[in-house]
């Protein structure tokens, strides 16, 4: 459909007709049954974003991981059970860049109604986004392409540009959040945007943080909730100052290096006292003091003083590792018609890649990985063998390697190659994320399809195997399908290969996920047709050969 904002009118992809899409509200226990019909004239799945897919990785929705996307016109049955979450996850597109629009709220709700902390009067999701004037199969088709020039135009909050945005003067729309002194409000904070982090604050409010992806935390007060994309966040946000109106405020937060340039990515939305005058009495609308654009500190401590509610069933740190992965992230290039030398220092001559361990992830394209692994046709699509660590050691977040020079040079140099790590099933799991400097200095929010992990620990600079060990919370840690690796720093998490299947792994950039800071884990049967994977059901359509699921 097309809206029109900022004097252009621009065409989106909706679900529905709604920017954001629909909330899916369920109980925990359900078994959910969705139907997807693609009226979009280009293909598409959709993926559940957080949800645990215990034996059901057919219905993951990841597109060319799990299966092939559903082609214009064509129609998908997703089917699924939401068993042991409770809070917030979401679903969005998992082909090209639509998930900036094609994406909306998955609420899990408890079965006896009751949560560990006081009951909201309401709760309703707030989802930050971006809004992006150029087209979003165009935006993918340049990325692809080694062109990532190109910004949204502003943020959005749930779906609204906000009144620091205009047209000729005239404000655009906000998001308007209307309460009632003395009540408490759940907010349900989403980050569904393709480029950014961001800060969310709302004026003469604080929150207490008590879930992120459908987990429960311990109850965190703070004025601010940082959030990286593909990150849900559960706050509670009592109606406890005078009745008036109060701005809220996203803000996109953005490293300094090695672009500075990059525009201020901001939305502004209102919180609304029922009562209150329409004017605050002629005052002006309090605004909250934001962090500069380009500090991602206060990301850093935010992320890093959260910690999980504990849980008999499900907090149970593995003590033991049976595998160990080290996992440098970072940027790299290519040559240019797969010629094997080429000038570097991002001259024309190469595509500018993203990487775990010096490789980038080659998507295939007409492919699913999951269909052809248990049909046992694998030759020629995918390799089993992604490193364990980088191939050679360097200090990984020296500065000097951002801006291209003799040091940055020499480690630059990558491939691309469809290369997945397979696990026997109850494995414990180690990985430890390496956030680089090498070309860029971006954090890096890494998500893993089909498993929740504990956060043990995370850090700033290298990660040091002698010394930050120590530093593992091994009582409370979070438990995420989500870990914001921070800024030339790391994180180190850890879960049991308790979910078979074939399952992504990948950086919730767009632009990292396009450029290849991905792969996929193979988590083998079990012993027991209850710990195997079942057949595709009958619901599930096969890839053609062009790409898309068969009719």
């Amino acid at each position: 459909m097309n809206q029109t904002h900022l004097c252009n009118t621009t065409k989106i992809y909706v679900v529905n007709g709604q920017l954001p899409g629909p909330t899916i509200d369920v109980t925990d226990g359900d078994t959910v049954v969705v139907h997807v019909e693609n009226r979009l004239p280009h293909g598409l799945t959709i993926h559940w974003h957080g949800v645990r897919q215990m034996r059901s990785c057919w219905s993951d929705g990841a597109g060319f991981v799990t299966e092939c996307p559903v082609p214009p016109g064509g129609k998908r049955v997703y089917r699924f059970n939401v068993t042991g979450q409770v809070g917030t996850l979401w679903w969005h597109a998992h082909v090209t860049c639509l998930r900036a629009t094609v994406a909306g709220a998955f609420v899990i709700r408890p079965k006896d109604g009751r949560y560990p902390f006081p009951t909201p009067t309401r709760d309703m999701p707030i989802i930050i986004g971006e809004w992006w004037q150029l087209d979003l199969v165009e935006l993918d088709r340049r990325m692809h392409d080694g062109n990532f020039d190109d910004n949204p135009l502003s943020a959005t909050i749930n779906g609204k540009l906000g009144d620091l945005s205009n047209c000729s003067g005239k404000p655009e729309e906000s998001f308007v959040l209307d309460v009632v002194r003395g009540e408490t409000y759940l907010l349900r904070i989403l980050n569904m945007a393709l480029f950014s982090e961001y800060y969310f604050k709302v004026a003469g409010h604080t929150f207490t943080v008590v879930g992120a992806d459908g987990n429960y935390l311990t109850p965190y007060k703070t004025d601010m909730v940082t959030l990286a994309p593909g990150e849900a966040i559960d706050v509670l946000m009592a109606a406890d100052a005078p009745p008036a109106h109060y701005h809220m405020v996203a803000l996109a937060n953005q490293p300094p290096e090695p672009d500075p340039q990059i525009p201020v990515f901001v939305s502004r939305g209102l919180v609304r006292y029922a009562g209150s005058e329409s004017k605050n009495n002629g005052l002006p609308v309090p605004t909250p003091l934001m962090p500069d654009q380009h500090n991602t500190m206060p990301s850093y401590y935010f992320h890093s003083n959260l910690t999980g509610l504990a849980h008999p069933d499900r907090h149970r740190v593995p003590m033991h590792v049976d595998e160990r992965l080290f996992f440098t992230l970072g940027l790299g290039s290519i040559c240019r018609n797969n010629t094997t030398s080429c000038k570097r220092r991002r001259s024309a001559d190469t595509i500018v890649v993203a990487t775990m361990n010096n490789v980038s992830f080659r998507q295939p394209t007409n492919a699913s990985l999951l269909e052809r692994y248990y049909e046992r046709r694998t030759s020629g699509l995918y390799t089993e063998d992604l490193p364990d660590r980088p191939p050679r050691p360097y200090n990984y977040t020296d500065r000097d390697l951002i801006p291209p020079g003799p040091l940055e040079e020499a480690l630059e140099p990558t491939f691309k190659a469809t290369k997945l790590r397979r696990f026997r099933y109850s494995t414990s799991v180690e990985i430890i994320f390496q956030s680089t400097a090498l070309l860029q200095s971006d954090s890096n929010p890494m998500h893993l399809h089909g498993y929740d992990f504990f956060v043990l620990a995370m850090g700033l600079g290298n990660y040091d195997p002698k010394t930050d060990p120590a530093k593992f919370n091994y009582h409370n840690p979070q438990l995420r399908n989500t870990v914001q690796v921070p800024r030339t720093g790391w994180a180190a998490v850890r879960f049991v290969t308790d979910n078979p299947g074939m399952w992504y792994l990948h950086c919730h950039f767009e632009f990292h996920i396009i450029m290849g800071m991905a792969t996929a884990f193979i988590v083998e049967d079990g012993p027991t047709p209850e710990t195997s994977l079942p057949p595709p059901p009958p619901e599930f359509k096969t890839c053609g050969a062009n790409g898309l699921t068969q009719p």
